[in-house]
């Protein structure tokens, strides 16, 4: 950048003063106010017109950008240029500031991991990305704001025990985990030097669960369901036996009405295996009823689809009142526990829940059992449906064993 003699600044003379022909960058100071300038740049087509106000700080000279010429007037500016010269003399540095407050910037928590996710997006399967992307972005922004330095072991834990108190145990260590890949890529980069999340303690998860409803239990909690999208999400698991993420992002183009299947793609299953779930006459009745929105997913208002199971939870436990606690996944265990009690073959049931049987077994087996799991579905939306019309006090008996 060339550095043109002192000239006597008016607004004519900015007006006036152009760059040379092949230059890219030149400032034209004022000779009355030593260090207010007229900056020009220009990338070969356009230029840019700034004022400046540059002072010496001990061995460092600082220029601060007072605006754009064509928003910023010029007497404005030089009132702007003198309060900096002003702060300059009693030992402040402005543009010092603005240049710790950019690396601050550069260097928030909320900062480094956009830049983590946008390559974890190449690395990681849609739904771990997404999973990743949802810990990172909503459980812990509280702590976005603060530098990456500042985040210390203390201020993590602190954190896990709020996640753990909203959103269970095992979403705060889930939260963990993805915090701690985020500081090791971190690490990598060379954007921090260690990770704070080393030393913090996992929440205290429940023992392995073996809680399944009981079809009055299960027929109050079908009957309390809300009539929005968490209430048909859950019918839908009640009815379906699938995992909780594969109803609630559940897509229109996964749904075919006229062979009455959901079809999941492998990238949306816990096991990777594609699986073709039948749909019951109550099932059908729940989708049907659903308005089709311009959207991809059935549920939900993004992309993602439904995403407020917890909260909705929490209100639904407050109107079933059940004695024992239960959780949404122990719907999937109810489904399984019932299709044993009504006879269905273990092999059957468990393919239900696209559950894979033995190597050995699957590698000579190839039977999908498509049939098998229909009647197995339909079998148990009508227990389900016997249940519930029982707690609505009507009189009717079971149905016998499949």
């Amino acid at each position: 950048m060339k550095r043109k003699a002192p000239v006597k600044l008016t607004q004519a003379v900015v007006d006036r003063l152009r760059i040379e022909n092949g230059k890219r960058d030149e400032i034209w100071f004022d000779k009355e106010m030593h260090g207010f300038g007229l900056r020009i740049r220009s990338d070969g087509k356009n230029e840019h017109r700034t004022f400046v106000a540059q002072s010496k700080i001990g061995p460092k000279h600082r220029r601060v950008t007072l605006g754009n010429v064509d928003k910023v007037r010029f007497d404005d500016a030089k009132k702007k240029a003198k309060e900096i010269f002003g702060r300059v003399a009693i030992g402040e540095d402005p543009a010092g500031k603005k240049i710790a407050a950019r690396a601050e910037a550069s260097s928030a928590l909320g900062t480094i991991i956009e830049a983590y996710l946008e390559v974890a997006k190449e690395r990681l399967r849609p739904r771990s990305y997404e999973a990743s992307e949802h810990r990172l972005k909503k459980l812990w922004k509280p702590l976005h704001g603060l530098t990456v330095g500042t985040v210390s072991r203390a201020i993590i834990a602190a954190r896990m025990a709020t996640i753990a108190k909203e959103n269970g145990p095992i979403a705060a260590n889930r939260a963990r985990a993805a915090l701690s890949a985020m500081f090791r890529w971190a690490i990598g980069e060379g954007l921090c030097e260690s990770n704070p999340v080393i030393g913090t303690n996992r929440q205290r998860e429940n023992d392995p669960r073996e809680r399944s409803l009981s079809d009055g239990e299960a027929a109050r909690v079908f009957l309390a369901c809300p009539d929005n999208d968490f209430g048909r999400s859950l019918r839908l698991l009640m009815l379906t036996g699938c995992r909780r993420d594969e109803i609630g992002n559940l897509q229109w183009s996964e749904i075919d009405f006229e062979g009455r299947t959901i079809t999941l793609p492998a990238i949306r299953t816990k096991n990777n295996q594609a699986h073709v779930v039948p749909l019951s006459d109550s099932a059908i009745v729940i989708l049907q009823a659903i308005p089709r929105r311009d959207r991809i997913c059935v549920f939900g208002r993004g992309k993602a689809g439904f995403g407020g199971w917890s909260k909705c939870k929490r209100l639904l436990d407050d109107k079933v009142k059940l004695e024992s606690t239960w959780t949404l996944h122990d719907l999937r265990r109810t489904v399984r526990t019932g299709l044993g009690k009504l006879g269905v073959a273990p092999h059957v049931a468990e393919a239900v829940l696209n559950h894979l049987p033995a190597k050995l077994i699957r590698t000579y087996d190839r039977n999908t059992y498509a049939a098998e799991k229909r009647a197995a579905l339909e079998v148990w939306a009508n227990h389900l449906n016997i249940a519930i019309a029982q707690a609505n006090g009507a009189n009717v008996t079971t149905l016998s064993k499949a």
